[in-house]
């Protein structure tokens, strides 16, 4: 079957092409052992993951979230709404320190509060056996930023149906346990 046929034929299948579908097609000339399959899987899942990254971050705009402020807001929902200055620099995998001066701003804004462990007393800001604990505002506001986040997420896969989605989930998770280094077949 010559490349043309094979066009066809994957536009049969697939419907409308996409703008990956042309990449392919010229890469596969300059490439020829290029499996178009291959190329065209990886090169829609970058974009998509691209895309996604970017709503995600104008989410978290919206919002008036850094990117590691959300993060420590979304192990605090996690963690049942707080934890203590420890426990959420090692869940974030940063120096107390670090984790210590990002909070500052999220305190100021009224998203968390920090008080000595076990007193519910303010803490001071070194204070490395503080509890760290969510505020309501800040919990509507993470939630803000997932919601906006996760409509897009779901306006892409829901031009899939229910099948569609378990399987391209079922598929993907076979490709992250490749990465993994798990062998599920």
């Amino acid at each position: 079957m010559d490349g043309e046929e094979e066009a066809e034929q994957r536009d049969a299948l697939e419907g409308a092409r996409d703008w990956v579908d042309d990449h392919v097609d010229r890469w596969n000339t300059v490439l020829p052992d290029l499996d178009p399959h291959i190329e065209g899987a990886v090169t829609r899942m970058q974009y998509l993951a691209d895309h996604l990254r970017r709503v995600g971050e104008r989410a978290l705009a919206e919002y008036g979230l850094r990117r590691e402020e959300h993060e420590m807001l979304h192990v605090l929902v996690r963690s049942g709404r707080h934890t203590t200055l420890p426990q959420l620099a090692m869940d974030l995998g940063e120096a107390p320190n670090t984790v210590a001066e990002s909070l500052d701003a999220l305190e100021k804004r009224g998203f968390v509060t920090r008080s000595s462990a076990g007193t519910g007393k303010k803490s001071p800001a070194g204070d490395h056996g503080q509890e760290i604990t969510l505020t309501d505002e800040g919990h509507t506001t993470w939630l803000g930023a997932i919601d906006a986040a996760g409509a897009e997420e779901r306006r892409l896969l829901n031009t899939l149906d229910w099948y569609e989605r378990t399987l391209l989930a079922s598929l993907l998770r076979r490709v992250v346990l490749a990465v993994e280094g798990h062998d599920e077949g």
